[in-house]
């Protein structure tokens, strides 16, 4: 189960829990790549001219105007980079954008400072919340509550109501704002979508773990568009299809429900892990 994409001192993008994040990190390491090597032969060239053509060096500087071969391998040879850029752009903008067929569909909508979520498909339309984020306080609480670190409850980013959708399940996502720009991203998945006033913009994921996975609001949004964050739970078909029921008359007994299964589940986990270990050990 994974608990966020999330590391301390973390380097480079969240870790990848679909398809289309798959296909984004491998477009980042082309286009690092491709930069680095780009960087390194001007880096290089700098240091040749440096070193070749300083005064010292070189007291009678060339009187050369142009040179044809040059000009036409510094215009080709760009093109053919962003050629070769642009081909799988193309490809990871229609992943992002052909909406796959779908199980299920949650509407959320971006509100000065939090998100509203509404289960849109037939039989579901009762099911709605709103997330705001946790204090500092609620946190703690929370986290004493649950027998959890306090780290795991991550500041800024954890929520009183999550986003919750089954594992492997194709979640269509429509976003709208009703007041301001806001955009809901969640880099896990490869989603980032913005949310426009009178507009109704689409995404889509399909998560392939269990866990919770945070995301921000990254679009300036006014005074607290810091703390707006969003977090969506993964949880098994068996879970959801729980929570839904329960959620239909009251919002809090089916977080309480969903709360306390994962937390039997984590407690059975860790237990067989530690019989594990003891039988190792005693070998």
């Amino acid at each position: 189960m994974a608990e966020s994409g999330i590391k301390p001192w973390q380097l480079g993008l969240q870790a990848s829990d679909t398809d289309v994040m798959d296909s984004i990190h491998s477009f980042n390491n082309l286009t690092l790549g491709i930069v680095t090597v780009i960087t390194l032969f001007v880096l290089a060239l700098l240091v040749i001219v440096m070193v070749r053509f300083n005064s010292k060096a070189n007291p009678t500087p060339s009187r050369t105007s142009h040179n044809t071969m040059i000009e036409v391998v510094w215009t080709i040879v760009p093109i053919l980079i962003l050629v070769v850029i642009a081909i799988p752009s193309f490809r990871l903008l229609f992943k992002q954008l052909d909406i796959p067929e779908y199980d299920m569909t949650v509407k959320v909508t971006g509100y000065q400072w939090y998100w509203g979520y509404e289960y849109a498909d037939e039989g579901m339309e009762d099911v709605s919340f709103d997330s705001i984020m946790m204090s500092d306080e609620e946190r703690k609480e929370f986290a004493e509550a649950r027998g959890l670190e306090l780290s795991q409850v991550p500041r800024l980013l954890a929520v009183d109501y999550s986003m919750v959708v089954p594992v492997d399940k194709t979640v269509r996502v429509q976003v709208t704002a009703a007041d301001v720009l806001h955009s809901f991203a969640m880099p896990a998945f490869g989603v980032k979508v913005d949310a426009v006033p009178g507009r109704l913009n689409e995404t889509w994921f399909r998560a392939r773990s269990t866990g919770i996975y945070y995301g921000q609001c990254s679009e300036l949004c006014g005074k607290d568009h810091a703390y707006m964050p969003i977090a969506i739970r993964v949880v098994t078909q068996e879970q959801y299809d729980a929570w839904v029921e329960a959620a239909k008359d009251d919002i809090d007994v089916a977080k309480e429900q969903l709360l306390a299964d994962i937390d039997a589940a984590r407690k059975s986990a860790a237990a067989d892990t530690a019989t594990a270990n003891v039988k190792v050990a005693a070998r």
